[in-house]
C-alpha cells in the first residue's frame, strides 16, 4: 500500500480550504483542515504531518506566531498563504522558519506544485541526513562512547542504544513504546517513564560535551526525536 504524504491545511476561509482539499486529494495527498490558529500546535503534536499549508491571517493565533511556535520543536516544511504582498511580510515569514510562500489569489494547481517541490526538497535533505546523521557527534558502537570536539563521554549500554536509535534517523519522532522495543529487546515489562528517565540522563551527559547544542527534543504526546539545534540564549540550563 502506498503511504500518502499528509498535508495540514490551516485556513479560515472554508470555501478556499475545501478547494485546496479537493486539489490535494486529486494529487494523491491526504489532508486535514483547521480553521483556528490556536488549534494548530495541539493538533500537530499528536498528529505529525509532512507539510503545513498555513494562512497568515487567522483567528486565535496568527500564522507567524504559529511558525515560531512550531520551530521550537519541529522542522516540518511550512508554506505560508498570504494576502499581504508587502515584502516585509514575506521576509518575516521566511526568517521565522517558513520554507515557501504563496500569495492570494492563487491557482490551486500552483499550490499543489509548490507543495510537491517542497516535499521533494525535504525528502532529499532527510536522505542526506540519514547518510551523515550528525556533524556534531561521533558514536563508538564498540565502547559505548560519544565524542565531540576532541572530548568524549561514556554511556551505559541502554543510554547508548537509545541515543543510537534516535541518531540514525534524525528528525523522526519515536514514541516511548517504539524506543522501549528498541532498547529492551527481551520484551521486559517496564514503565514508559523509564524512557523519560534515560533521556534526562542522556541529555545531561551530552550537555557536558556540547553545552550550547540540544540534541534530543520531546514532542508532547508523541515521543522524542534527534535534531541538533543551538539552544536559545534565554533558555535555562
Amino acid at each position: 500500500m502506498i503511504i500518502k504524504n499528509h498535508i495540514l491545511i490551516v485556513e479560515d476561509e472554508i470555501k478556499l480550504a475545501r478547494v485546496l482539499e479537493d486539489y490535494l486529494s486529486a494529487a494523491n495527498l491526504a489532508t486535514h483542515t483547521l480553521t483556528n490558529g490556536l488549534d494548530v500546535i495541539p493538533w500537530f503534536k499528536t498528529h505529525p504531518s509532512d507539510l503545513i499549508l498555513l494562512d497568515l491571517m487567522l483567528p486565535g493565533m496568527d500564522g507567524l506566531e504559529i511558525v515560531k511556535a512550531l520551530r521550537q520543536f519541529s522542522n516540518v516544511p511550512i508554506i505560508l498563504i498570504t494576502a499581504k504582498v508587502e515584502e516585509i511580510d514575506r521576509l518575516l515569514g521566511l526568517e521565522f522558519g517558513a520554507d515557501d510562500y504563496i500569495c492570494k489569489p492563487f491557482s490551486p494547481r500552483e499550490v499543489v506544485a509548490r507543495i510537491k517541490a517542497v516535499l521533494r526538497r525535504s525528502i532529499g535533505e532527510t536522505e542526506t541526513l540519514l547518510k551523515q546523521p550528525s556533524k556534531h557527534l561521533e558514536l563508538d558502537t564498540t565502547r559505548f562512547i560519544v565524542a565531540a570536539n576532541g572530548r568524549q563521554i561514556s554511556l551505559t549500554a541502554v543510554e547508548f542504544q537509545l541515543l543510537n536509535v534516535l541518531y540514525q534517523q534524525p528528525s523522526r519522532i519515536f514514541s516511548r513504546m517504539q524506543l522501549m522495543d528498541k532498547i529492551y529487546q527481551d520484551r521486559r515489562i517496564v514503565s514508559d517513564r523509564t524512557v523519560d528517565s534515560h533521556i534526562k540522563k542522556l541529555r545531561k551527559k551530552l550537555a557536558c560535551l556540547l553545552p550550547d547544542i540540544e540534541f534530543i527534543h520531546s514532542v508532547y504526546g508523541a515521543g522524542y526525536h534527534y535534531a541538533p539545534q543551538v539552544k536559545a540564549t534565554d533558555q535555562k540550563p
